[in-house]
Parts: C-alpha cells; sequence; structure tokens
C-alpha cells in the first residue's frame, strides 16, 4: 500500500514538549510512517495510510486539537491567529495595568501591609480581584497545564503555572494566615503574577505575529495560481474557473497575464517571466512547441497553448508540496535539540526545587522563606523551553521558503544542513557546464570519401541513439536534406561509441579507445583530431570494415553563467571537479576555459558514482551535480545530489536538492542559502543555552553573595517572554537574504 502525506493543523501546542508527546504516539500508531510535527508552523505532516479521523482522535486524546489543513483551513488558521494575537495583547494589557497599579502603590508606600484584620481584609479582596484577571489573562496558560499534568507531561505552561500559582498561593497564606510566615517574610506577591502573566500574553502576540511572516514564501507561491483559465472552445473563449480546466483545453493567454496550468504552446510566441518557479532573472523567449510553466507571466505577446498538466499535477503544486513538506522536516542538529528540550522542564523544576531547598538551608539572608519563594518562583519564571523549541524549525520554515524563491528544491532537513558542510563539487559536463545542445563544428573525409557521404553514414547510424552528440548530427544532415540510410545490427558500446551493419558492411562510431579497440589506424587523423580537442571538440571517428573514413568534431557550447558559477563555489572555499566521459584533452581544454583544475576524463558511465566515492574515501563532502537521470547512480552516492533542469522538465523526485533553473548557479543558491539557514540556527541555539545557562543561575541567586543581586521575578517574566520573540525575530532575518560573493 503506497504511503500518502496528510496535513493537519494544530492547536493547543505550547513548547516543544508537546511536540514530542505528539509525535511519540501517533508514530506508535499502526500504518503510520512518520508523524512530524511543525513547530514554527503549528502543523502535523502524518506518511502513511491512516483515516485523519484516527489522527484526530489520538491528538485529542491528549489534550490537543487538529484538523485537516487545506487552503481554506490554512486561510482560517491566519485568521484565527491574528484574532487571538489581538486578544493575547488585550489580556497582557489587563493584567499589566493591574499589576502595575499595585506595584506602584506598594512603591509610593499608599498600600497596607498586612498586620491588621483591615488590612489583611483589603488584601484578600485584592487576591480575590487577582485571580479572576489571572483566570481572565492566563487561563489559557493554566489550561495548558492541567492538562499536561494529566497526560504526564511538563511544558513551558507548566513552569508558568507553577511559578504565579505559588506567588499568589504564597500570598494568600500571608493574607489568611500570617503566622505561618515569619514576620519579615509577610509580603503578598500579587502584582508579580499580575505582571509576568501580561509579559507572558504580550510576548506570545508578538511571537504569533512575527511567525506569521515566516510562511510569506509559501503564501508567495500559492498566491501564483492563477483563479481563472480562458478556454478556447467551439470557436469562442471563455473565462472559466481555474479549477474546471482539463488536460488538452486550449487556453489562450494574452500579455500580462499570468500562465493557469502546465501546457505546450500551439500557436504564437511570446517572452515568459519565469523568475517566480525557477529563479531565472530573465525572460525566457516561448514559440510553438515549446512547454510553459503554470504561474509564470507572460510578458508580451498573445499565444495559444494546450494543458498537459493541471490541478495537483502541475509543476508549481509539486514546488508548493514538497517545500511544505520540507519545512516540517528537521536536520540533524534540530532532533538533537528535541531529545535536550523532552528534559528540560523536568530538569527546571527540580533546579527550582533545589534552589528554595538551598536558601532555606542554607542562607543568612532575613526573611529567609521571603528569599526562598522569590529565588524559586523566578527559576520557574526565567525558563523558556520556546526557545529551544523554536531555534531550528522556525529558521527552517523560512530558509527552505527563501531557497524555493531562488528556484531550489531542497528535499529535507538533512539535506539542508550537509549542503552547508559540502567542500567538493562534482560537475557533470554535458548539460550542466555546456548548454547540452551539441553542435556539428567539423566534417574531415579521408581518401575519395567525400562530406556528404561521411554525413550520410554517420547520421544513419545515429539516428538510432538518443545520445545529444547523436541527435546534433542527425538535426545536421536532415538540414542538408541528406537522405539516410536504412541500417541493421545497431548497438551501444558504453563510453565508447556505437556499431551497425549498412548493407554488408560494419561500421564503427565512437572514440579513439574504440578504433584502437578495434586495431582501427587512427594516425591519418590524431593530429587535427589533436587540435580539434585541445580547442573543447568532441572527436567521433567513423570507420568502415575496420577501414578509417574520416571524423566528424561537435562542440558543445558553455552556458554563458558557468565560469561565474564556478568561481564564486570556489570562493566559498568548495573544491570543484568536472566529471566527462570526454578524451581527457577535450575534457583539459574545456576545464582550462572555465577555471577548473581538477579533472575526471574519459569516465564511462557506470563508474561516474566511483569517482564520487574516491573522493568520499579522502574525506570530502561530496555535492554531484547532474541531470537527475543520467547520473542516477552519482547522485545517489554523493552527499547531496543536485538535479539540474528546468520548468517542467525538471526530475523533482529524482535528488536531495532541485534546481529549477538550468545554471549552476542554482548550486551556488543552494550552499549559500543553507549556509545561511544553519548559521541562523546556530545564532538561535547559541542565544537560547546561553539565556538559559545564564538566566536560571542567575534567577536561583547565584550573584547575591558577591554583588547582592538578586532578580525581580517580573523582570524574569519579562526576559522569558521576549526569548522567544527573539528567536523568531532573528529567524525572520532570513527573508533579507541575498546571495553576496
Amino acid at each position: 500500500m503506497d504511503s500518502t502525506n496528510t496535513k493537519y493543523i494544530l492547536t493547543g501546542i505550547s513548547c516543544a514538549s508537546c511536540v514530542k508527546t505528539i509525535e511519540n504516539n501517533l508514530n506508535a500508531l499502526e500504518h503510520v510512517t512518520e508523524a512530524k510535527v511543525n513547530f514554527a508552523e503549528r502543523t502535523l505532516l502524518v506518511s502513511g495510510q491512516v483515516e485523519p479521523d484516527i489522527i484526530i482522535n489520538a491528538i485529542e486524546s491528549l489534550g490537543y486539537g487538529a484538523k485537516l489543513a487545506d487552503e481554506n483551513a490554512t486561510e482560517q488558521q491566519a485568521q484565527e491567529e491574528f484574532i487571538h494575537a489581538k486578544k493575547l495583547l488585550i489580556k497582557a494589557a489587563v493584567a499589566g495595568i493591574a499589576g502595575a497599579i499595585l506595584l506602584i502603590g506598594d512603591f509610593i508606600d499608599i498600600l497596607p501591609g498586612v498586620q491588621t484584620l483591615s488590612e489583611r481584609a483589603f488584601w484578600f479582596v485584592i487576591g480575590l480581584i487577582t485571580l479572576g484577571i489571572m483566570m481572565y489573562a492566563g487561563g489559557h496558560l493554566y489550561r495548558n497545564a492541567w492538562r499536561a499534568f494529566k497526560n504526564h507531561q511538563s511544558t513551558m505552561d507548566t513552569l508558568v503555572a507553577l511559578g504565579t500559582g505559588t506567588a499568589w498561593v504564597f500570598s494568600m497564606l500571608v493574607v489568611i494566615i500570617p503566622t505561618i510566615v515569619p514576620e519579615l517574610a509577610r509580603h503578598v506577591y500579587f502584582e508579580a503574577a499580575l505582571i509576568i502573566i501580561g509579559l507572558i500574553d504580550f510576548g506570545a502576540s508578538l511571537e504569533i505575529k512575527a511567525r506569521g511572516k515566516t510562511s510569506q514564501a509559501i503564501k508567495r507561491l500559492i498566491g501564483l495560481n492563477a483563479k481563472t483559465a480562458r478556454v478556447a472552445k467551439d470557436n469562442q473563449e471563455k473565462d472559466i474557473p481555474i479549477e474546471e480546466v482539463v488536460a488538452d483545453d486550449i487556453i489562450r493567454v494574452r500579455p500580462g497575464e499570468k500562465i493557469p496550468v502546465d501546457g505546450t504552446i500551439v500557436e504564437g510566441e511570446s517572452s515568459i517571466d519565469e523568475a517566480m518557479i525557477t529563479g531565472e532573472p530573465m525572460p525566457v523567449s516561448k514559440r510553438v512547441n515549446d512547454d510553459v510553466i503554470g504561474g509564470t507571466i507572460n510578458k508580451s505577446g498573445s499565444f495559444l497553448f494546450k494543458a498537459t498538466r493541471v490541478g495537483k499535477d502541475t509543476a508549481l503544486a509539486h514546488i508548493i508540496d514538497m517545500v511544505q513538506q520540507a519545512q516540517n522536516t528537521k536536520p540533524p542538529i534540530a532532533r538533537l535539540v528535541d531529545v535536550v528540550s523532552s528534559y528540560f522542564v523536568p530538569t527546571v523544576m527540580v533546579t527550582a526545587v533545589l534552589t528554595a531547598l538551598i536558601w532555606f538551608n542554607f542562607s543568612a539572608a532575613v526573611p529567609v522563606v521571603g528569599y526562598m519563594v522569590v529565588t524559586g518562583m523566578t527559576v520557574l519564571i526565567i525558563a523558556c523551553p520556546c526557545a529551544l523549541g523554536l531555534a531550528a524549525p522556525i529558521s527552517v520554515m523560512v530558509g527552505m521558503g527563501k531557497a524555493a524563491e531562488y528556484g531550489v528544491l531542497i528535499r529535507n532537513g538533512n539535506a539542508l544542513q550537509t549542503a552547508s558542510k559540502l567542500n567538493a563539487i562534482v560537475l557533470d559536463k554535458t548539460g550542466t557546464i555546456t548548454k547540452g545542445h551539441p553542435e556539428l563544428t567539423n566534417i574531415i573525409p579521408l581518401g575519395d570519401v567525400t562530406e556528404e557521404e561521411l554525413l550520410s553514414i554517420t547520421a544513419s547510424i545515429e539516428q538510432q541513439s538518443e545520445h545529444p552528440l547523436a541527435l546534433a548530427i542527425v538535426n545536421y544532415a536532415k538540414n542538408k536534406n541528406l537522405h539516410l540510410q536504412p541500417i541493421s545490427d545497431f548497438s551501444a558500446i558504453a563510453g565508447y561509441g556505437v556499431r551497425a551493419t549498412i548493407g554488408n558492411q560494419l561500421i564503427f562510431l565512437g572514440n579513439r579507445k574504440l578504433m584502437h579497440e578495434q586495431s582501427i589506424d587512427c594516425s591519418a587523423l590524431e593530429s587535427k583530431a589533436d587540435n580539434l580537442s585541445s580547442q573543447g571538440h568532441t572527436v567521433i571517428y567513423i570507420a568502415r570494415d575496420k577501414q578509417l573514413l574520416g571524423a566528424i568534431s561537435i562542440s558543445d557550447p558553455i552556458k554563458e553563467d558557468s565560469i561565474d558559477a564556478i568561481k564564486q563555489l570556489q570562493k566559498l572555499g568548495i573544491t570543484v571537479y568536472m566529471l566527462t566521459g570526454d578524451h581527457e584533452q577535450t575534457a583539459n581544454a574545456v576545464a582550462n576555459k572555465i577555471g577548473i583544475t581538477h579533472v575526471f576524463a574519459e569516465v564511462l558511465p557506470k563508474d561516474k558514482a566511483n569517482k564520487v566515492k574516491e573522493l568520499q574515501r579522502h574525506g570530502n563532502i561530496v555535492g554531484m551535480v547532474g541531470d537527475g537521470i543520467n547520473d542516477a547512480p552519482a547522485l545517489a552516492q554523493a552527499d547531496i545530489g543536485f538535479a539540474i533542469g528546468s520548468g517542467t522538465d525538471v526530475a523533482i523526485e529524482s535528488a536531495d536538492v532541485t534546481l529549477m533553473r538550468n545554471s549552476i548557479l542554482g548550486v551556488v543558491d543552494a550552499i549559500s542559502v543553507s549556509k545561511a539557514t544553519m548559521r541562523n540556527i546556530k545564532q538561535n541555539l547559541f542565544g537560547a543555552f546561553i539565556y538559559n545557562g545564564v538566566g536560571i543561575p542567575v534567577a536561583a541567586g547565584i550573584l547575591y553573595p558577591f554583588l547582592g543581586i538578586l532578580l525581580n521575578p517580573m523582570i524574569a517574566g519579562a526576559a522569558m517572554a521576549m526569548s522567544s520573540v527573539t528567536v523568531v525575530s532573528n529567524a525572520n532575518r532570513l527573508r533579507l537574504f541575498k546571495r553576496k560573493i
């Protein structure tokens, strides 16, 4: 049974601990291949053959909410989060203002103490009002904490609930039974509980707004979808909804309009802006029989095209699906963080208890109970697993989207991380460095053989081959209107050439190795062949019945941006290798033109993967760049395989990274985005670890014996609230990424 991917929108998850709980429970279900939560996006991707109801029920049994994600649900989620952010701001204002009134009253000493019965009655009323505000402004925190407790979990909400709850309970004990607390420790902390909740709500509101920006790349891609198409039927043209377009419909596209679906031009010509799909900055000329991609923009002429892929089969739909799936994957560094996060909250709770015990048993400060409560509460409040949980996924989400804007589709988080470490790149020559559209440049007959006869023999045999060099010869012969002869017994000799029979004569076409293997003397052409090879031409020898008839040379022009791309890869500290089946002299000539000093020449297709292995054995992390089909073994062997192609022809499923633009500059973009994303993740993790590594000891009072500094719980609450906002804001800097080399 084939596995399918189903996406869900989650509600009620508040930190990385929730993520781990959901993933562990769902991955234990029968027929679930893999369940992955994107904490940054609050979504779940489930691979496997499982009914959605089973998944939703399993999530709800854990105390969370879930629903299937479609375009409408995603838009609804965005609207709901926007409304939720506004509500949190109102709650933050109510709690913050109430807390500020109490704080200012205490500061200017206009509030009563807790000594007399009337004073205690006053504070009792204030305590009840505080509880009401806490339930209004922080009710979601306490509900989440209770839900986690019932499921034997501990989350960020657990820490906040314990910290603010402790402050309120201690304060009420001081009010109701003051004798239970030493006289000097009889202080109420209602204002601290309110201000902490207000700050947390405020930080959560900012985080939601910041998170909304991280999905802009996907929203931009989804926005490329046309809403209608102008279909030509029964001698008239009519606009219909895009959902009603079917394959083989003939569609009119006018200047300035979006191309609604993938197809092939049948009438007219134009220039198409494909930058939003392929990253190609310049418009691409299109004419009859050329393919067009849905979502791109027609710049000039009007044309008709036949729809070939519609709905979820279009290139744009595949891109959106691939990017969304990639955003839900985790690089190895994120999986390590998940392990740390799962132990984080219990560790903080133990630290808070130990802090309180140490102050109670070893502190000479007076009142000891007050210090014990304040430090224990501050440790609980300042710790923030959210920052750790968001550090990687929020950056991955933005980074994958940014890569898509450059026409780079990265399959998963592992590929994203590995691409940043590459130190060797192997480039297949034909179609990668060169244009992949060879042109016949020279015909060199020997003896009595004419150019026309030599070309006719060669083209007659090569019409059976699908090799790009063969196509160049056949096209040249057809343009000359040459008669092609019938052949028999055709066979390809991998890495050498071909053989076939014309009439009763055995013909060999191929490189010098093939001629030597067949004991055919090539000395008459060696000088000319060497001269052509030194200029980067590929020389094909033609022999009949063991007698050399002549040679044909073919040149595959180098792409305009290959030299620039190779220089940029080298500036990134990456050693570039060229891989080709060409003769060594030809290969070196091309390599010299483009600035590559490491060349693997005369490599048979079956040996390409071995060359990658050879580099890996020497400790290199290797990327292989090829067309995603002919180079499949080498792409699979490499640490990262880059499939290079363009438009709807690209094999999206063939490699770790798919480059929509037919240019090596896409490799530079992929590596640059990867490095920027991993750098961003490390910045986030460093900030989160430093924040907690410094904040928790300071909250516990480690500076008090030396500097007399004790952290106020309200400052701890503000720091905790802003730590997640800082992480999300830093990740959003990736949206401004531009390759600079």
